[in-house]
């Protein structure tokens, strides 16, 4: 693993970072960046349905109903179809407009939310992306910063989950995580409060 794309949050509990495809990571649960009507979007929550296959929408709407819905900062769990994964938590980001409407505290939430669903399934491993930092315009480097830090806040408090890894699909988000978790590991990162 390259310098500088992990961290050991508490002994025992491995926070890191990679480049490549979420969906062909082997993990107990994968994190979609998911919309708020958890219906098969573009981007990664599009490719996410696409490699899982229709289990994944079947199993959302089983559990949740036809016309489902998830508020923002909150997360649902459902089957992974034919993805090397046991679960898919489906998180939902926050819309960037601007700073001024709670999208940070939105974000901490969505990543709290799951975190607090692999513990739920018990998920020793989970997979995530950079929520909310594609086509919701969420800012990479703050998105970096925050997602980093909550995560591994719950990391460091969890008694299931021992690994999580950001898989980062390009180069440039990839860097933009990489300055982020180097601040953490000097002890001088930012906080989630």
């Amino acid at each position: 693993m390259p310098a500088g794309s992990w961290l050991e949050v508490r002994p025992g509990r491995i926070l890191e970072i990679s480049q490549g495809d979420i969906t062909r990571v082997a993990a107990d649960a994968i994190v979609n960046a998911a919309n708020d009507a958890l219906a098969p979007g573009g981007g990664g929550d599009g490719a996410i349905h696409r490699a899982g296959g229709p289990a994944i929408l079947r199993d959302l709407e089983a559990r949740y109903g036809r016309r489902r819905h998830c508020p923002t900062g909150q997360a649902v769990v459902t089957t992974a179809g034919i993805l090397p994964a046991r679960w898919v938590i489906h998180a939902v980001g926050p819309i960037w407009q601007g700073g001024g409407a709670g999208e940070r505290a939105l974000l901490i939430a969505a990543y709290e939310s799951a975190m607090a669903s692999a513990e739920a399934v018990a998920a020793r491993s989970v997979a995530l992306p950079a929520i909310s930092c594609g086509v919701y315009g969420y800012p990479l480097a703050e998105g970096a910063d925050v997602a980093l830090t909550t995560v591994a806040k719950a990391l460091a408090a969890s008694s299931s989950v021992t690994r999580a890894t950001f898989v980062l699909y390009s180069f440039d988000t990839l860097e933009v995580f990489r300055t982020a978790i180097a601040g953490l590991d000097r002890g001088n990162g930012p906080t989630s409060d």
